[in-house]
């Protein structure tokens, strides 16, 4: 098996499959000593205890384990309002809701752990110049002039795609209107695990816990105001920041750099072609309101491992049409709703219209007096809720 893109969802692919038994390339155009860089990229993801489990699952929890921080609770608020909505893990069992990782981290441990599998080989910087299908298999062709022969490609090479693009798979996309400004929080009281997110005009404003007594900052704003923003110096931008911060965590300051990327949906009208998948970003990417982005494609890598692995014990060729069809069939509903749910927030709550913010200050207290709703909701945002793959519910491929 290929995987065309070794980034955060396209090695945990490889390694799950690779634990497996499987032997696999997973090949990327980023050198690793790059991906771990700071400046390569600095956000921090949220990681829902259903794919908390899949990492434990394939080994890589392990490696990460102490850099985790814990989310114990979720306050929602919209601005200015009284009303809220406020998630409790406690409502749901022992565990917490989920993680906060920075980026950096999880590839680190990816990395390590992918070392660590003599059935996975990780080839980078390398560049993919095509991928051919034919009737026993798939001729990866590299930018070194070598050529991979594999039963199955997988496309995990990001919301551009270029697989996908040859493989003539249209995907419906656009653009929003804003940017999203990423930046860490170094704040003088502890944060006891409690994740917010405030409801600003311009878009949510996002306040996650990092271990010790930072925080990760996801700021959605408005494009030229982000660009502003951007261009302040660091007392200037640090000003900006505890304005929409606030004082509960007493004074705040900002540590290290900043990144500011613009903010679209891309969903692709299929998840496979001829011997190709598609995983994560390269089959849809949402709107980072709910940090369920790459939880989507964790999802994605516990569904089409758990295919492949039960067709590889079966003996079958791991490019036939019938896997890419059940893996297509069991993703699209996940992937469209949750695009179609973060979209709708978005345009929700990212305006200042009177009648509709009442209604949806109304909505969030109602959901917050309704235990079983909210319940429901919880179990739903830690990426438990339904037939879940066999590694996000802890079992093993």
């Amino acid at each position: 098996m290929a995987v065309v893109g070794g980034g955060l969802a396209g090695l945990t692919l490889g390694i799950a499959c690779a634990g497996a038994g499987i032997k696999v390339a997973v090949i990327d155009r980023e050198a690793p000593a790059d991906m771990l860089a700071l400046p390569f990229d600095g956000r921090s993801s949220a990681i829902a205890w259903g794919s908390r489990q899949v990492l434990e699952g394939i080994g890589v929890w392990e490696l990460l384990r102490a850099e985790a921080q814990p989310i114990l609770e979720i306050r929602v608020a919209d601005q200015g309002s009284p009303l809220f909505l406020h998630y409790d893990h406690r409502e749901v069992g022992d565990q917490p809701l989920g993680y906060i990782v920075e980026n950096r981290v999880l590839r680190r441990a990816l990395l390590e752990r992918a070392a660590a599998l003599p059935d996975l080989s990780h080839l980078a910087p390398l560049g993919v110049e095509a991928a051919e299908p034919g009737l026993s298999g798939t001729a990866v062709r590299l930018s070194d002039g070598q050529t991979i022969q594999a039963q199955l490609a997988v496309a995990a090479d990001g919301r551009n795609s270029p697989l996908r693009k040859a493989a003539g798979i249209r995907t419906v996309e656009w653009a929003y209107p804003q940017a999203g400004i990423v930046c860490t929080a170094r704040h003088e009281k502890p944060h006891r695990g409690v994740a917010v997110e405030h409801f600003l005009n311009s878009g949510p404003f996002a306040i996650l816990p990092m271990t010790g007594n930072r925080s990760s900052i996801v700021w959605t704003e408005r494009l030229e105001t982000a660009k502003r923003m951007m261009a302040l110096d660091g007392a200037g931008f640090t000003a900006e920041l505890a304005k929409r911060f606030g004082d509960f965590l007493g004074e705040v300051a900002l540590e290290g750099p900043r990144w500011s990327y613009p903010l679209s949906l891309l969903h692709a009208e299929r998840y496979s072609a001829d011997r190709l998948a598609l995983l994560g970003d390269s089959a849809h990417a949402i709107h980072p309101i709910a940090g369920q982005g790459l939880n989507l494609g964790i999802r994605d890598v516990a569904a089409l491992a758990e295919l492949i692995v039960d067709d590889r014990r079966l003996g079958l060729d791991l490019g036939n049409p019938g896997l890419l069809g059940r893996y297509e069939r069991r993703r699209r509903l996940d992937s469209v709703t949750l695009s179609a749910v973060t979209d709708g927030l978005n345009r929700l709550f990212s305006n200042s219209i009177e009648p509709i913010r009442t209604v949806r200050d109304l909505g969030l207290a109602l959901v917050d007096r309704l235990p079983p709703v909210k319940r429901m909701l919880m179990r739903h945002a830690m990426g438990v809720l339904g037939d879940q793959p066999r590694l996000v519910r802890g079992e093993p491929l």
